[in-house]
């Protein structure tokens, strides 16, 4: 498949009155055309920083790129002007925001927000973009839309406003799109028919998908890689079989077994001890040593090396070593209580 994006060791900071905070450190992936690639972690690990810094949406200052490189077919959109990166935000990437509420503009017609990227993208005259408009929104699902498009943020479903957001960041046909946590705020059987959605549309335009979440239930449903944040870096890609039945990183441990497991009559959550790092001042080694119960004293010192388990998989983890210790995931991580 087709390489479509390519992060390489980006770093990015924002400069606060209580000092720098490295948000993002290091981070790498690809995304090929027609997949999905899931980015989770806790809150605070870097995932929207991550997404909003290929979309160039961060302001600076208090943000600043330290170094590495985004490469949307080959070309580095860090060195790209903002009057060059209004071309490539709508018609080469769209991007779906995590609360449709927020993001929407409450005094502007659902129409008009749609419409707005048509005429500047595609130089459509108003009344073309107008037909293409309704066409979107009868393509996301929303009844009546010839009526739904005349209305405003306030008179649709949290699921609608939803899916006008998708509308919105479909309309130019971007090859690449980002969605940020699209379906938190939603209910579960919205959230599965916002997936469903999203599934259909790209099997019909081959549009890559970026997917930012903590919820590995919808990880299970709509991946198919996933790279996995913590602290600021990624700690472990892989397939999502990869992810589900072979996970290697402690981190990846802790976030498969604080699932609710359905076979579990105790119906007890499992958590993660501890706290994230402070990004101020990050740790010097593995940013989970502090809260990893196998954690060695190189852990704290140097940060380990990716190691690869496949082609597809790696991990940033001292106990891949061949030098450490044997040491087998818990059982309880996985959903038949184990391999």
């Amino acid at each position: 498949m087709k390489k479509v994006l390519e992060v390489k060791d980006l770093s990015v900071s924002f400069h606060t009155y209580g000092g720098e905070v490295q948000a993002v450190r290091d981070v790498s992936f690809d995304l090929h055309e027609g997949e999905t690639l899931a980015i989770v972690g806790e809150s605070g690990s870097g995932k929207s920083v991550t997404v909003q810094s290929i979309m160039r949406l961060l302001s600076m200052p208090p943000a600043e790129f330290k170094s590495g490189s985004i490469l949307m077919d080959g070309e580095n959109i860090v060195a790209k002007s903002e009057k060059e990166m209004e071309k490539v935000r709508g018609q080469e990437m769209g991007m779906i925001f995590q609360d449709p509420m927020t993001s929407l503009n409450p005094t502007m017609k659902i129409g008009s927000q749609i419409t707005e990227g048509l005429i500047k993208h595609q130089n459509m005259s108003k009344k073309d973009a107008h037909a293409r408009g309704v066409e979107l929104l009868k393509l996301v699902g929303i009844p009546n839309p010839e009526t739904r498009i005349n209305q405003y943020p306030h008179e649709f479903s949290g699921g609608m406003r939803q899916r006008a957001m998708i509308a919105i960041a479909l309309s130019c046909n971007p090859k690449i799109l980002i969605a940020d946590e699209p379906t938190t705020a939603l209910d579960v059987t919205i959230q599965a028919q916002i997936l469903e959605l999203l599934r259909e549309l790209q099997e019909e335009t081959k549009t890559a998908i970026v997917l930012i979440t903590h919820d590995l239930g919808v990880v299970a449903n709509a991946a198919d890689r996933v790279a996995v944040m913590y602290g600021g870096k990624v700690v472990e890609t892989g397939t999502v079989d990869e992810l589900f039945y072979e996970p290697k990183h402690p981190y990846t441990w802790g976030l498969l077994g604080s699932m609710p497991k359905l076979n579990d009559d105790r119906m007890e959550l499992q958590s993660i001890p501890g706290t994230p790092p402070d990004l101020k001042d990050p740790p010097k080694g593995c940013p989970f040593a502090a809260r990893c119960p196998y954690a060695m004293k190189v852990c704290d010192a140097h940060m380990p090396e990716y190691m690869e388990s496949s082609t597809t998989q790696k991990t940033a983890c001292w106990l891949l070593d061949e030098r450490a210790p044997k040491v087998d995931p818990p059982e309880n991580i996985f959903a038949g209580g184990g391999k």
